[in-house]
């Protein structure tokens, strides 16, 4: 087993397990915050469960912070192997006629998308650190549904999560489809998991600009 990961195969395997795992991960990110735009306790009481419940803080959190890491990782790898296998080669066959730009470019999307999930960890994580563990504040019910509301009065903050969030969706358009690709179950499918690919690169992305306007716009 072990052999099999340090493999290309079993890379490409392995971060496709990484990608269906995020990908999920963004669908119940956009959801609960999406409860802000309809409902400040529904949010508050969702976003309260979340931050308090052990098992998310102490057993999936880490989970999700490998998973973004290694996913991210093991991209870069992969993107530089590629480049040394293609050589001369790539050249003469012009990839680049057969390919997507999206795809031809996965590895500078990744990284705009990782400095993003760097400046988001900023704005939320670490402050929800710093209240619970370093202040060691008494838990607050009612806060969540402020703290999201006052982080996007910045036109500068909302138009970063604009562009980040387009080319996440990007990203996702060309990496929904090349997981299950790279697990080997598109025969037969390819053209109905394109379309349900096109379906989740646009609706999360367009999901969460959606909240950061909401909040923005009515401050």
């Amino acid at each position: 087993m072990g052999g099999f990961f340090k493999s290309s195969i079993g890379k490409k395997v392995a971060m496709s397990l990484s990608a269906f795992f995020l990908m999920f991960f963004l669908l119940m990110h956009v959801s609960i915050n999406l409860l802000s735009v309809f409902s400040e306790e529904t949010f508050n009481t969702a976003s309260h469960f979340m931050g308090t419940n052990w098992l998310i803080q102490f057993v999936m959190q880490p989970v999700l912070i490998f998973g973004v890491v290694f996913h991210f990782v093991m991209g870069f790898v992969l993107e530089i192997k590629n480049k040394k296998a293609q050589g001369i080669a790539y050249a003469k066959n012009n990839g680049a006629a057969n390919s997507t730009w999206m795809s031809r470019n996965m590895i500078y999307s990744g990284l705009v998308i990782l400095a993003f999930i760097a400046i988001h960890f900023a704005d939320f994580w670490l402050p929800e650190l710093n209240y619970k563990y370093i202040e060691v504040n008494p838990e607050d019910s009612t806060r969540y549904f402020h703290e999201l509301h006052e982080k996007f009065v910045p036109v500068w903050r909302v138009a970063a999560y604009v562009v980040a969030f387009i080319l996440l969706g990007l990203h996702l358009a060309h990496g929904f489809t090349s997981a299950f690709q790279s697990l080997g179950i598109t025969a037969g499918r390819k053209k109905t998991l394109q379309s349900i690919g096109k379906a989740y690169a646009i609706l999360i992305p367009l999901g969460f600009i959606f909240i950061a306007l909401y909040h923005h716009f009515n401050h």
